[in-house]
């Protein structure tokens, strides 16, 4: 269970045991959609069915938000609420027009609604309740603040509130990337994405591509910034670093799967997240301090 896209949000305040958590996740458990429902979100078990709400193991807590969602796309409706209009059409002798077709296809939403699919997905959250963190693994920022605004509303109390650092990354990229260095054991790999300012920027993206000193600053010299950027950790972890500090793309390197291969007896599940949290727990500090400390007061 490793996390591929990370939101990191600090913990003003955290109160909750595993079990007191497990409590109010449970009471608030995904339902499934009704009739008229098009979506419903609630909390599932991180695991497996069965293994509980919350997830647990040395201190570090997992819990998922569930969203099931009906498909029912908008040209599904449009059909069926053009041929409702044409049966209005040949049977009163008029087209409906902008309004009425508004009604018709609300009408045809609510008819339709009880007989489409249903699919479910999930948003993995972290608890750090040993350093006072919540890592969400979404990837987008929409995502992220669908989990924590459901944590702020069931767990009364709970504070998140996004990291943020003296320097900004896009600054701190910048510079590693001209300089062709950034503060070890950090190492810059071969993806990037540099953006120019103003309304229309011109967009640089390299893919797997040896990233030249030369090539790159003439980019930055030319007014662009840099706002992803590939990195390795300790040769252990790889991810893209974005300019809103999100993490991307995060992988374990070879080193890291053979000490997860090393007990065939043990429980894949609960080793690779005891593995990740043990890794994270020692790249967000780092990564925090190169990006110059966090900032205080964060609002």
């Amino acid at each position: 269970m490793w996390f591929k896209n990370l939101f990191v949000y600090q913990l003003k305040q955290w109160n909750e045991t595993a079990e007191s958590l497990e409590e109010k996740l449970a009471a608030n458990a995904l339902q499934p959609c009704g009739g008229g429902d098009l979506q419903t979100r609630g909390w599932v078990e991180p695991k497996a069915e069965g293994a509980g709400f919350v997830h647990h193991t040395e201190g570090q807590l997992l819990i998922a938000l569930g969203l099931e969602k009906k498909l029912l796309p908008g040209t599904v409706v449009t059909q069926f609420a053009k041929a409702r209009a044409a049966e209005i059409e040949e049977r009163e002798g008029y087209k409906p027009g902008r309004k009425q077709m508004k009604e018709i296809k609300e009408q045809v939403t609510d008819e339709l609604l009880p007989r489409a699919f249903a699919i479910r997905s999930r948003i993995h959250a972290w608890v750090n309740t040993a350093d006072g963190w919540l890592v969400v693994d979404a990837g987008s920022p929409a995502k992220a603040d669908e989990l924590v605004g459901a944590l702020i509303k069931h767990v009364p109390g709970v504070q998140p509130v996004p990291f943020k650092t003296q320097l900004s990354p896009m600054v701190a990229m910048t510079t590693w990337l001209a300089e062709q260095d950034c503060p070890p054991p950090f190492t810059i790999d071969q993806d990037c994405e540099l953006k120019g300012r103003g309304d229309q920027a011109a967009t640089v993206r390299y893919v797997k591509h040896a990233l030249e000193a030369a090539e790159v600053s003439k980019h930055i010299e030319g007014g662009k910034d840099v706002t992803k950027l590939a990195l390795t950790w300790a040769d252990r972890v790889s991810f893209v670093l974005q300019e809103n500090l999100q993490i991307k793309r995060l992988a374990a390197l070879d080193v890291l799967k053979e000490q997860a291969d090393s007990d065939p007896d043990a429980d894949a599940f609960d080793t690779d997240f005891a593995l990740m949290t043990g890794e994270l727990r020692k790249l967000v500090p780092a990564l925090i301090k190169a990006l110059g400390g966090p900032l205080k007061n964060p609002v």
